[in-house]
């Protein structure tokens, strides 16, 4: 790679190697909502026009991930530096069929035929990337709800919600359901009385909004351990537990600062959600209702 591409995309840093358990002890079915698999290179290429370099997250990598904490499933989701090639992640889901599922990013051009494979090899939806080069634009927006609107598939989206009162009429107009991430990608910093957040908690209380408990290291302002991040998800509890889930974000691409250790973020969840029988609806039923684990 050269100096210009290095400039251009960036190194980032890898996860922590070394993740540990838990404090607490996972349902059976437990699910990891939010994580991408990456590489190898030699199998897997990286796309030239992509925000930042990763370091191979492997799927075994993944699968170590999953064991240390207890999970028995997960949710592959395509990151931008592969664009619209899936292999990586479709990759990923055959060799797992009954423990992951996945989300694609998806060219407008694709055929009705190749949405159809993807939804029998485990895809569950389509992210629009808002933040990150690699992605599809938002024009397609409409049009890709309509296209996998027949699969019963949703739209994720990764934006900074305080965007979200220009977009929140188109989103209402959608035939399907919508899926944040990383509780609205705002910095604590703003606040939970921001504007943008409070549209996104009309939308959760409108019932076909989901929203990604995810992401504590990308919004603290204040860092470990991440309290300023307790407001915000508390907030979504109040608005509705039927419609959260939890992700790691493994393996936590284009962080600057101290790397996180996923047992540290997944010990967060107790503090977001005290309540044990709530937890169990964001761990457990509520992934399993969105991604259709035992279908």
């Amino acid at each position: 790679m050269s100096q210009s591409d290095e400039d251009d995309a960036p190194l980032c840093q890898g996860p922590d190697p070394w993740p540990r358990p838990p404090s607490f002890a996972m349902p059976p079915g437990a699910t990891d909502c939010h994580a991408h698999v990456i590489g190898p290179f030699q199998l897997f290429e990286l796309q030239d026009d992509r925000s930042y370099t990763p370091p191979e997250a492997p799927l075994a990598a993944y699968r170590n991930l999953l064991d240390t904490l207890g999970l028995e499933r997960g949710v592959v989701v395509q990151p931008s530096v592969f664009g619209t090639d899936n292999a990586c992640t479709l990759d990923a889901l055959a060799k797992h069929r009954n423990r992951l599922r996945g989300i694609a990013v998806i060219d407008p051009s694709i055929t009705d035929n190749a949405l159809a494979r993807m939804a029998g090899n485990g895809i569950r939806g389509v992210r629009l990337n808002m933040l990150f080069r690699g992605g599809v634009s938002m024009d397609y927006l409409e049009d890709l709800a309509r296209r996998i609107e027949r699969f019963g598939w949703h739209i994720q989206l990764l934006l900074d919600c305080r965007t979200l009162p220009a977009l929140a009429p188109r989103l209402a107009r959608l035939p399907v359901d919508i899926v944040i991430d990383h509780m609205g990608h705002i910095p604590t910093s703003a606040g939970v009385d921001h504007p943008g957040f409070k549209q996104l908690l009309r939308l959760v209380r409108e019932g076909r909004t989901w929203v990604k408990l995810s992401g504590a290291n990308r919004i603290s302002v204040e860092g470990p351990p991440y309290r300023d991040t307790i407001p915000f998800a508390q907030a979504l509890l109040d608005a509705d537990p039927t419609r959260l889930v939890w992700g790691s974000d493994w393996p936590h691409v284009a962080i600057d600062g101290p790397m996180a250790n996923d047992g540290e973020l997944l010990d967060l969840l107790q503090t977001w959600v005290p309540d044990e029988r709530q937890r169990h609806l964001v761990l457990v039923e509520n992934p399993a209702r969105l991604y259709g684990f035992g279908d």
